[in-house]
């Protein structure tokens, strides 16, 4: 994987957060990061970790599917619960605009925010839960007000009273000629194994948060996929070969 000028600079400074961590004996974090984000940076504290029992890294996002997350590193006396993340609960009024996730994230861009600063967006019926960083809830409080022309109430929330919506599945009993990575990505998202090989080199396909480069990679039970774009999919089980000697798998794909 080709580096750029920006994954140079996530990297410098979430071992610069690592460093601080070791040196002054205190939890430490990144900003919020996506999924590409987070793979180059577990690569990097797979390093950093090794060999010191001190200090351990933790991908944080509020609760345990959390697409965007923190880098956090922990002295061996601290807890994920030290972590400075708290929740803004947002409240729309019963009968007005049915606002989406794109709707959020435009309007707290539009504030001025850095993406960075803020988690997943976990819309529900009459508003959303918005995970971030406590030093951001203040201003957030005080300043936002609107989504578009749709008035907001806000609330802060702690990280325990977080709502996470039921997210809608869809079992896919398929059967594939071997837990090739592109095979599997392929049965999932209704690809054929050319496009999934495609978005796979592409940088966009993440096995386990971890980003995939190479379609021949082998997944097994339990393994979490995720096509950027496209969703998420658990691989729940792999079955007995068939007649034609191809493996029967069921995937749960998040809808």
């Amino acid at each position: 994987m080709e580096l750029t000028k920006e994954d140079k600079m996530l990297l410098a400074g979430a071992e610069d957060k690592y460093q601080q961590c070791c040196q002054q004996y205190r939890l430490t974090h990144t900003a919020f990061l996506d999924l590409r984000q987070r793979s180059l940076v577990e690569k990097l504290c797979q390093k950093l970790c090794r060999g010191n029992a001190d200090v351990r890294c933790v991908f944080y996002g509020g609760y345990e599917d959390a697409e965007r997350t923190l880098a956090v590193f922990l002295p061996d006396y601290a807890a994920l619960a030290d972590c400075p993340v708290s929740v803004i609960r947002i409240s729309t009024a019963a009968g007005g605009k049915i606002l989406t996730h794109r709707d959020y994230l435009g309007s707290l861009l539009a504030l001025g925010l850095k993406r960075e600063m803020t988690g997943d967006i976990l819309v529900t019926d009459g508003g959303a839960d918005l995970i971030i960083l406590d030093e951001i809830k203040d201003f957030l409080l005080l300043n936002y007000d609107k989504a578009g022309r749709t008035a907001l109430k806000l609330e802060a929330v702690p990280i325990g009273g977080l709502c996470i919506p039921e997210q809608k599945t869809v079992l896919v009993k398929d059967t594939v000629a071997s837990l090739r990575l592109d095979n599997v990505i392929a049965a999932a998202f209704s690809l054929s194994r050319a496009k999934a090989a495609e978005a796979i080199r592409s940088g966009s396909v993440f096995v386990n948060s971890m980003e995939a480069e190479k379609p021949d990679m082998q997944v097994a039970e339990g393994c979490k996929l995720v096509l950027r774009g496209k969703g998420k999919a658990y691989l729940r089980e792999v079955g007995k070969r068939t007649r034609k000697d191809r493996l029967a798998v069921v995937i749960e794909r998040y809808a």
